[in-house]
């Protein structure tokens, strides 16, 4: 019996530290030059903060990834078609991020093509950059938020419905998942911005997923729903 159940306890230890990392990289792929006014004349004289944001948020990949990735096994025997969902939108969160990184170096070109010609054109650089800005944070916030947040939302699903992790910690999730969910939609409707409004909504999942991952490292899933799927 202790054979089957320690790769539970490796992979809700190692599901606790992505989602520890992925919040990490989260953090320090910020760029503030880049969501600055003047980010076209300062974003290639601050080259090493962009191409380091660029960094953490493709390690940012191996978690969003990697977590359901990770989770299938488990949490297929309970419900095969939620654990599946939550790989295919992990995924797709992995490929929008890259999408974001390569916005993102589009912007530091931009930056170093608009050193070289000085003031000229700069109503054109202007209107590029504007446009690739708002690209990249609907990519960031809309589309790579909706689409991990859903596969958390899945997960907590099936957290609900098996008592793999207590229901106080699933129904949390559930409750931030969606509301972080209707951020992405106001954010996308422009009814808000990347604003106090915008973080405050998003707090709730963020502590939850913290605190799932604290859970996970240091309990595990519950032993007993794991012992009766297998036996």
């Amino acid at each position: 019996m202790r054979k089957s159940t320690n790769p539970f306890r490796r992979s809700a230890v190692i599901t606790g530290v992505l989602l520890i990392a992925g919040m990490v990289a989260g953090i320090f792929s910020v760029v503030p030059v880049i969501d600055g006014a003047d980010y076209i004349v300062k974003a290639f004289t601050y080259e090493n903060q962009v191409l380091l944001g660029a960094f953490f948020q493709l390690l940012m990949v191996v978690a969003y990834v990697g977590i359901p990735i990770l989770m299938y096994p488990i949490l297929s025997k309970h419900n095969k078609g939620l654990a599946l969902g939550s790989v295919a939108f992990g995924i797709i969160a992995g490929v929008f991020i890259i999408i974001g990184v390569i916005i993102l170096l589009l912007l530091l070109a931009l930056s170093h093509e608009f050193a070289k010609v000085g003031t000229l054109d700069v109503s054109y650089f202007q209107t590029l950059g504007g446009l690739l800005q708002a690209g990249r944070d609907l990519v960031n916030h809309v589309a790579t938020t909706l689409a991990f947040v859903l596969a958390m939302l899945l997960f907590n699903c099936i957290f609900y419905q098996t008592k793999l992790v207590p229901r106080w910690l699933s129904v949390w999730g559930l409750i931030g998942s969606t509301v972080s969910i209707l951020a992405s939609l106001l954010f996308m409707i422009r009814f808000i911005g990347l604003d106090a409004a915008y973080m405050m909504l998003n707090i709730p999942i963020a502590f939850q997923q913290l605190v799932l991952a604290k859970w996970l490292i240091v309990k595990g899933f519950n032993g007993t729903v794991q012992d009766s799927k297998s036996n």
